[in-house]
C-alpha cells in the first residue's frame, strides 16, 4: 500500500536509508524535510504488519519534479514496489499541475536505470564526480511529457 509519509514513518525510513545508501539521510533530516512545502514523501507499507518496505521523495517546483530518493529494502525488491512508488509520484505531479520529472542516478546502477527507463525517462546528460562514497558519476534521467 503506498500511503503519504507521516512522521511516524521517520525510525523507519532512517533505517532503510541507512541499508540502501552509501552517504544516508539522518532521521532528523527526513523531519525537516517532510515540513517543507515543496517536499513530498510516500512510503510503501506491508498490507499485513504495516512495515515500511520503501519510500520516495520529490521536490515539485516551478513544474517540474524532482525525484529525490527512492529506495525499497532489498528484501522487498523487484516485486513491484518501486514501480508503485514511482507512479504514486508521476501521479502527484501531474495533478498538480506538473510538466516534468528528473532524477539523478549512479551511471553504475543499471537495475535503477531500466527501471527509470522502463518507466519512460531518457537519460540525457552526466553529471561528473556526482556521488562520493564512492566516486562516481550521475546520469541525469527526464521524463519530459507526464
Amino acid at each position: 500500500m503506498i500511503c503519504f509519509m507521516r512522521s511516524c514513518h521517520i525510525p523507519e525510513v532512517a533505517a532503510i536509508e541507512q541499508i540502501c545508501f552509501s552517504d544516508p539521510w539522518s532521521a532528523r533530516l527526513l523531519e525537516d524535510s517532510l515540513q517543507n512545502s515543496w517536499n513530498h514523501f510516500w512510503v510503501a507499507e506491508e498490507d499485513t504488519l504495516g512495515t515500511v518496505l520503501g519510500y520516495a521523495a520529490l521536490s515539485l517546483i516551478a513544474g517540474e519534479g524532482e525525484i529525490q530518493r527512492i529506495a525499497v529494502l532489498p528484501v522487498a525488491r523487484r516485486q513491484g514496489t518501486a514501480r508503485e512508488l514511482m507512479a504514486a509520484m508521476e501521479r502527484f505531479v501531474r495533478e498538480n499541475q506538473g510538466e516534468a520529472l528528473t532524477l539523478e542516478v549512479r551511471q553504475g546502477n543499471k537495475a535503477a536505470r531500466n527501471l527509470y527507463k522502463s518507466c519512460g525517462f531518457a537519460e540525457e546528460a552526466i553529471r561528473k564526480g556526482y556521488y562520493r562514497h564512492p566516486a562516481e558519476d550521475a546520469v541525469i534521467m527526464w521524463k519530459r511529457e507526464i
